[in-house]
Formats: C-alpha cells, structure tokens, sequence
C-alpha cells in the first residue's frame, strides 16, 4: 500500500476501486479519517490504516458508524478536511448526525462515502442511498470506475470546502471491486492542527437556529446546481441521431456503454456524476437534443423520477423510458443481459440480449460455511448439545451481523432472527417479554462495542431473560480482520474487556469459555440456562485465519486424519460437526490435510468418542 504514497503526476497504479479511493483522500489532503468496516467498503479502511501514519492521517476504525461521522465533522468544523466511510446499511447507524450537519454546513471539506451492495452480495439489504443525499438535501456525487473513484472524490472534497456542505459519495460493489489503471494527480499538503471557532448559532442544532439553516441550505443546492453542473463530473458523449438519448450513472454507464458500443447502437449518453442536485441546465439541453429520452440506473428510480418531474414542470414533448414503465427491473444490480433487454424492449434494434457461455458440467451447491479451526463451530456445536443436555423445548435463537450469522446453515441451524448490527440483543429483550420460550441471543466482539451494549443495559434495567454468548474471536473478521476495541494494537491506547462491561452493567452471570474446551464450554452453558434474567457466556478464541497464517509461518500446523481402525462410521463429525475439512470417500471418512488447521476440537470425545480422530503422522 506506500505505492499510495507516491508523489508522481502522471504515472498509473494498477487499483481496486476501494484502494484508487484510499488515493484520493491522500491526493485531496484530508487530515482525520474514520470507519466502522463494512464490506464493500472495507479495503478503503484496510488501505488507510496501512499508510495513515506514513501520510499523516489521524485514521481510526471507530465503535460504529454514528461515531464516525461525529468525528470527521468535527475535525471538518476545525478547518480540517475529513473523509467518513461506510457500506449503505452503516448510514442507516449514522443518519441522526448526518441528517443535521447537512443544516449546519461543514468548514473543512467533508464527504461520506456510501457502499451501496446492490444484489446484497455480503448485506441484508440493497437500500439505494441515493435517496439520503435527497433526504438530507446535500449534494451526491457517483464514480463509475477506479479512475473517477479517485478524481470524482478529490473534486467532492473541493465543492464541500467552497460551498461549506458535506457531500455523499457514493460507490456500488463493482465500482469499489473492480481493478484498472488509475493515473495519479499531485498531493495537496495535509494540515495536522485545526483550529475550531465558536460559532453556536450555526453548531447548536435548536430549532432557532436550524430554521435560518435550512434556507441557507437550499440556496447552497441551487448554487451547486447550477456552478458544477457543467463541470468535470457530468459529461455527453453524442453517438448519433437525436431519437434516442440515455441518461445513466454510475456502474450503470459501464453496463450501456459496453452495450452500446458492442451493438453500434446510434444514441447519445449524458453520463452523470453529480446526480443531486440534478444538473438541470445541462439535461434540459439534451431533451432539447434527443426526443426519446431512457433512463438507466441500478435500485431505485432516482433519476428517472427527477428527469420525468422536469418534462412535466417544463411542458416538454420528451417520452421518457425507465423502471417506472417497466423497461428495467427496480431490483438487483445490472448486467449486460438485463441492459440489453431493457434497450430492446424500447428501441426494437432486435440486438443479442445474451452473452453466451457453456459450463462444461454442472456445478454442486456452495453454501457458505464457517472455515476450518473456525472457534464458533466449536460454540455452535456446544450450545446445540447444551440445548439437548438441558431438554429445552424450542428454543429461539437470536443472531446477529458477521461470521457467526453462519450458524443459520445446517447442521446447527442456530438462526432464527437476523435483522441488524445489534439485534440479536434487542429482539432478545422483545421475545422474553412475548414468549415463554429459552431466548439465546449470538452477537460478535466487535458488533457488541459497535451496538450490543445499549440493549444489554435495556435487558438488566428492564429485567429481561436471555443468554448472551458473545463469540470473541478477537477481529472484525467477516470484512478482513480490521481491530475492534477489545483488541490490543499499536498505536492504540486502551483495550476494552468484554466482561468486565457486562459486569458494570448488572450482569451477574458473566463467563469467559475457550471453545475448544468443548467440556468447559458445554458446562458452562447449562449452567447459564438455568439462570434468571440475563447470563453473558463470552467465547474467546482467535480467528482461525490469524492463527493459521502465524502457525504455518511457523511450520507448526499439524494436521488430523482419521484412523480407520477405530472409526465406528457413526458420521457425527461430519453431520454435526461439520467442519469442512471432513470429505467421505469409498464409505470411508477422512480429513483433508490441505484444509485442516490441527484444532483438534473434533478429537474430543464430545465429537468422536471413539477417539478414531488423531494428529495425521508424515505420509500417513
């Protein structure tokens, strides 16, 4: 990542999206940047935290989004530039400040970046974000590749800081994943000191401020309407007759234009950047230009809607073309199949809709699993024995957002809610209050410092009865191993313990279980639901991918193997246990050596009591 670094106009870095972002806030010269990872954004974060101190960012991964954006505005109204990141359903933590401080205006220049996931690849949700920036009447600005990732980003640092508004940028999962050339510009020199000036009536958000506010604000999206609707972030790239015109934006563009250009298709492109406020003049031109106008973006009809309300006010002769007629489907991310259909359905150029592939054999399901030496396999697999040990009759179980929530797959089946970062604990509170049934409630280290703790308190104050397992394994693991607060790392000062949280809340039944002490663990477990009111069981064992990568570093993974002679065939390790390193061939189970990472939690007699699991000997 110190190619990030470099200060050399004109040379070309081989970029994800995420990284060319990472660029721009080095070349834009923000001094405080701030997240709580979310993939797909994480790789901005995982690119920052490895060159912040090198090019003087005061970067941080902060408890949770809200937090976040609290602090780049406050670095912002010290004359700081400040850069917050966050995938779209992180905004949704944030939204309560950024709602205000779209009234309060910013100082330094500061810009939000929003995730989107369209088509939900790693999120609950594919909400369209677009709508916050219209919400909040800020101004949103969209890339569609590395290159724009990092130009589109400097340039929204300048608006925000000429306008003193912050500005919601915002990138899909193809944008920040996909890889090009991005060529670099010069470095703006990076201020380390703000200095704040007191200024209640614009920073206290009392209604007798807030009202004068929300005027200015509107003259401030009017302004950007119309001084940087012809700029470097919207463009026309005319194709041919003036019947048809497509207006488009972000990764969307990429899908038309490769349609487009493949097919020969004679329509121009208005290729927007700046998608709020609408740059009016510059579309009135090309519905003066083009008589059939079609709008093409990803989710929601953002634009389309815009464009139709400024035919109507303006009394045009336009026919506009979109998902509000059907044209294009209102749901998942595009490609070039539905592009392509969406185009023929409304010009009739009768163009391949398919791009063609053979798969040379049919492909098994792949349902994402826990990986091997993974500590909440071990904890799934005691609670569901605990379960059976202590007889209780259906019980509910309460997940949460990360790696864990996999223990909605079989064989544990351990998911019965899932809705939100923290919800595992106020769904908790709600059920113990609705139904008779044993509520266990499954959240993650760093999920219970970004939102697990308010509920917690809730639960004591109000006198619910659930048990808590917090997974600790030490990292925000499913996003790529960022830190949590409850990790030690330099430079950072303090380590917040889990327990000793829970302990000051009121929780009287606090535990602390290694999971591969599956004895251990399965006690404690039904100690824990024979309790009143709340039980927190806190299982802690490090991510197995930090252990594996320090472990064959060392030399000193030493796989299992299954010894014939002694197996019963009785199949609990792999129906129950389920790690994927167990494989069955010619009626026999054995061990991949490959995937297996030496736990040796499936050698407890609690998973095979036959004790036929044993550490695989050279060339056995």
């Amino acid at each position: 990542m110190k190619e990030l670094l470099q200060d050399s106009p004109g040379s070309k870095l081989f970029l994800l999206g995420n990284e060319a972002v990472a660029r721009g806030v080095v070349e834009a010269g923000v001094s405080v940047a701030a997240t709580y990872p979310g993939t797909p954004s994480s790789e901005v974060g995982d690119a920052l935290y490895q060159i912040a101190r090198e090019s003087g960012i005061n970067f941080e991964f902060s408890v949770n989004e809200k937090v976040a954006l609290e602090i780049a505005f406050a670095a912002s109204i010290s004359g700081l530039r400040s850069f917050v990141f966050m995938k779209h359903v992180g905004l949704n933590v944030a939204s309560d400040p950024f709602m205000s401080i779209a009234y309060t205006g910013v100082k330094g220049g500061m810009v939000i970046m929003s995730a989107d996931d369209p088509s939900m690849f790693s999120s609950q949700n594919e909400q369209d974000n677009r709508n916050f920036a219209q919400f909040a009447h800020i101004p949103l600005i969209e890339p569609s590749n590395p290159q724009e990732a990092k130009d589109f980003l400097v340039e929204a640092f300048e608006l925000s800081e000429n306008e003193g508004v912050p500005v919601l940028f915002r990138t899909t999962t193809r944008v920040s994943h996909q890889r090009t050339n991005v060529e670099l510009s010069p470095i703006r020199k990076t201020k380390t000191v703000g200095q704040f000036e007191h200024n209640s009536g614009k920073y206290v958000s009392l209604p007798v401020n807030a009202r004068g506010l929300r005027k200015k604000l509107e003259d401030k999206m009017f302004r950007i309407a119309v001084s940087y609707g012809k700029g470097v972030l919207n463009r026309v790239e005319n194709n041919g007759t003036p019947e048809y015109g497509i207006i488009t934006s972000g990764e969307a563009y990429n899908i038309v234009s490769d349609v487009v250009q493949r097919n020969g298709l004679k329509v121009s492109i208005l290729k927007l950047g700046l998608t709020n406020p609408l740059p009016r003049t510059m579309v009135e031109e090309f519905l003066d230009v083009n008589e059939k106008i079609i709008v093409v973006e990803e989710l929601d009809p953002f634009l389309e809607a815009k464009v139709r309300s400024l035919v109507q006010s303006t009394e045009r002769k336009n026919k506009v073309y979109g998902k509000l007629d059907d044209h294009f489907p209102s749901m998942y991310e595009f490609n070039y199949e539905v592009v392509s259909e969406g185009l023929d359905s409304i010009m009739h150029t009768n163009i391949p809709t398919k791009v063609s592939f053979e798969l040379t054999k049919e492909l098994p399901p792949r349902p994402p699993v826990l990986c091997p030496g993974c500590p909440h396999r071990a904890t799934y697999y005691a609670m569901k024995r605990a379960v059976k040990m202590m007889k209780v009759k259906d019980p509910i179980y309460a997940s949460d957002i990360g790696c864990y929530s996999l223990g909605f797959y079989e064989p544990f089946n351990e998911g019965d809610t899932m809705i939100s970062m923290g919800s595992s604990e106020g769904i908790a509170n709600g059920l113990s209050k609705a139904v008779d049934n044993q509520i266990i409630s499954f959240i993650g280290d760093s999920t219970f410092f970004h939102s697990g703790i308010p509920p917690l308190i809730n639960a004591v104050h109000n006198g619910a009865k659930y048990l808590l397992i917090v997974m600790d394994n030490g990292t925000t693991a499913m996003t790529g191993q960022q830190p949590n607060p409850g990790v030690s790392t330099p430079g950072v000062n303090g380590q917040v313990s889990i327990e000793s949280v829970a302990k000051s809340i009121g929780v009287n039944f606090v535990r602390t279980v290694d999971p591969y002490d599956l004895g251990t663990t399965l006690r404690t477990m039904t100690d824990a639901l024979k309790q009143d009111g709340v039980s927190v069981i806190v299982a802690r064992r490090e991510c197995a991918i930090l252990r594996d990568a320090r472990l064959r570093a060392q030399g000193e993974i030493h796989p299992y193997a299954v010894n014939q002679d002694k197996c019963s065939k009785c199949m609990n390790c792999v129906e129950n246990f389920a790690c994927p390193a167990f494989f069955i061939s010619d009626g026999k189970i054995d061990i991949n050596p490959t995937l297996c990472d030496g736990c040796g939690v499936c050698a407890e007699p609690y998973v095979c009591p036959f004790r036929a699991i044993e550490v695989r000997q050279n060339g056995s």
